[in-house]
């Protein structure tokens, strides 16, 4: 674990403390039973964390896509962060990353096959999904980055948590990163420690089981992330997939990445290549004509003849939709590296069993029959 990762402005305490007394009456609210959650007849799984910023989630929703899609009739409902349209929409294979969200737009083009829409309001998105005119069928729900929405009661609801800033290492917004204080933790009935080492050490498991300091219901597992191929962006202008063992020592490397923590996927890139030079964006950034005018000089400025450009699976969903303003060096150079989950500890087993015998005990035929 990085300690030096977790860099905490402890000039804003106050305003941390402020923050979290608002955060702590609305969870009391809802506790208390004034402020209402909702409890639907099919199976609900949210996936989300108590920080702001990358913990995986949707690497580990892309997980339970690809468990669940072939016995059951699954959609996906996240918020749409940064669209640009209102209400609740349906994905369809003409929606772009500007009218559904580069997430929701990256599951959607990965798996065509499942249901995936977008709606702030939580509730009336399911309710919306589950009308039985549009989606007879359905078995069960995913709801992406849905933690902090207590107006729906999930049956399943998964926390994830960084490896690199524990929960219990950070404190409250503005000082920290917590959207609400650890113990907000109690809520969820199985943490996942996502972006481990691929190799960690036996004792870095015990020392953080015990410092999560989970309640006995609570199951814990451990995640790292697994790369495909690298993947051109655009094929048509002759580049095709390679690993990233055909990486070259002396190849450079620029990192294009718009996510809230690249780290990680630098170091791992550095496996291969010490030659990386990264340009980094906030979370979420809509690329403009300033933004690719940086990249293509960075570019430009790289040493000898064998260069590319690796960008993120949620980048390259937004950088599509501006394909006609980016320089075709550029398009000509750049790679996807597609990430997914894998479990650690021989854990997957485990997880998949306990995901799938609860869809199977609780998805909506098996209730009304």
């Amino acid at each position: 674990m990085e300690d030096s990762f977790i860099k905490i402005h402890k000039s804003l305490y106050p305003l941390s403390f402020l923050y979290g007394l608002g955060v702590n009456l609305r969870n009391k609210l809802f506790d208390w039973g004034i402020l209402k959650s909702k409890s639907y007849e099919i199976p609900i799984i949210c996936i989300g964390n108590i920080t702001v910023g990358g913990t995986g989630k949707t690497p580990h929703t892309e997980y339970l896509i690809r468990l669940l899609k072939n016995e059951f009739k699954i959609a996906v409902l996240s918020r749409g962060y940064k669209r640009k349209s209102k209400g609740f929409v349906l994905a369809t294979e003409d929606s772009s990353a500007k009218n559904i969200g580069d997430e929701p737009y990256q599951i959607k083009q990965k798996f065509p096959e499942v249901i995936v829409s977008v709606d702030k309001d939580r509730c009336h998105g399911i309710e919306m999904l589950m009308e039985e005119n549009s989606n007879p069928r359905l078995d069960a729900i995913l709801l992406d980055d849905a933690f902090q929405h207590r107006y729906v009661s999930p049956g399943l609801s998964i926390l994830l948590v960084d490896f690199n800033r524990l929960i219990c290492d950070d404190a409250l917004l503005p000082a920290g990163r917590l959207r609400e204080p650890e113990h907000g933790k109690i809520r969820a009935n199985m943490v996942i420690v996502t972006k481990c080492p691929q190799r960690m050490k036996p004792m870095d498991y015990r020392i953080i089981s015990k410092r999560l300091d989970l309640y006995p219901y609570q199951e814990l597992y451990f995640t790292t992330y697994k790369y495909g191929g690298l993947t051109p962006l655009f094929p048509e202008y002759g580049a095709t997939r390679k690993t990233l063992a055909q990486i070259e020592k002396n190849e450079q490397v620029l990192l294009l990445t718009g996510i809230a923590s690249p780290k990680q996927m630098m170091q791992d890139l550095e496996r291969y290549t010490s030659q990386i030079t990264p340009v980094t964006f906030s979370d979420h950034h809509d690329f403009g004509e300033n933004d690719l005018k940086t990249i293509k000089e960075t570019f430009n400025r790289l040493s000898g003849n064998k260069k590319i450009i690796v960008t993120t699976e949620k980048d390259a969903a937004r950088l599509s939709q501006i394909s006609h303003i980016i320089d075709e060096e550029v398009k000509k150079s750049i790679y996807i590296l597609p990430i997914e989950v894998k479990f650690l500890l021989n854990q997957d087993e485990m997880f998949n069993q306990n995901i799938i015998e609860y869809v199977r005990k609780n998805k909506r035929n098996g209730i009304i029959s």
